[in-house]
């Protein structure tokens, strides 16, 4: 084995290792590239650079342990959303391109740089609270979370990209004083009976307060319908991620408690439902 390689060497190395141990050539370059923040042209540029002895080591232990169930993003300890780079540990989910599309949803109803307040509830990592303060930096942002270890990372995330966020540890609403425009959440939408069809990656390595809800992973959506009111502004909006069949029993959920909202359900790039607005 080369002691010092260059990158392209390192790559080709990661390579056989994955194809001997049925793992995958994306999750190889992906570890090359994510210590730097370098997207494919930047590889490419560097792939002839020599790799320094303390990095080679750590990729072919990244490496292995890709192979063995670890998701990449973890063994780094940070991942992209909506084009910058996002601190995650095991007390976070890793941040997924359905969640971008509820970010740009939300951002594409209020173009104007106008002040709102505005919650992203059970923040994890930060990435939709942080991504839409920095789009619009006039809007005061809350993230909230009742995982102090969370909110901790969610905080760092906001220190690092310089979003002025105010980060409070609680359950849902419960931390929240006073009233605002928007609520926007990633909840727990799985249903406890879902685990066989999960990747065991996402089960051993993602916490599962973050993942499964009751009630068939309704839970959240139907307290949410009975305490946003509490909290939103007139005409107050909530937007929510969903599961991909979810999305008829969120939309009769909402309607029954608020006969006076409008429920909008959207679909993926799939046609798969994955988002729903309620506006007051």
């Amino acid at each position: 084995m080369i002691s010092q390689p260059t990158y392209f060497e390192a790559q080709q190395w990661a390579f056989s290792y994955v194809k001997a141990h049925n793992g995958y050539r994306e999750d190889a370059t992906w570890l090359l590239r994510a210590p730097h923040e370098w997207d494919e042209t930047a590889l490419l540029v560097h792939l002839r650079d020599s790799m320094p002895l303390a990095e080679w080591q750590q990729y072919q232990t990244n490496v292995q342990r890709v192979c063995a169930g670890w998701p990449p993003q973890q063994l780094v300890g940070k991942a992209p959303f909506f084009g910058r780079w996002f601190t995650v540990t095991g007390n976070t989910l890793i941040p997924r391109v359905e969640t971008g599309d509820l970010v740009e949803w939300l951002l594409a109803d209020y173009p104007e740089n106008e002040e709102k307040r505005v919650v992203d509830l059970g923040t994890g990592s930060g990435n939709i609270g942080i991504t839409l303060k920095l789009a619009h930096p006039k809007w005061q942002v809350t993230l909230t979370d009742i995982s102090p270890q969370a909110a901790r990372v969610a905080e760092t995330n906001a220190h690092r990209l310089g979003a002025a966020v105010n980060v409070v540890v609680g359950d849902l609403i419960a931390p929240l004083t006073g009233q605002f425009d928007v609520l926007v959440m990633n909840p727990p939408y799985i249903a406890p009976s879902e685990q066989a069809q999960m990747d065991a990656s996402v089960l051993e390595h993602e916490p599962a307060q973050a993942l499964f809800a009751p009630e068939n992973g309704l839970a959240v959506y139907r307290r949410l319908a009975v305490e946003a009111p509490r909290v939103l502004l007139p005409h107050g909006r909530i937007y929510l991620e969903i599961g991909w069949h979810q999305g008829e029993a969120v939309r009769q959920l909402f309607e029954t408690q608020l006969p006076a909202a409008q429920v909008t359900v959207r679909q993926d790039e799939a046609g798969h439902d994955r988002m729903v607005r309620v506006c007051l």
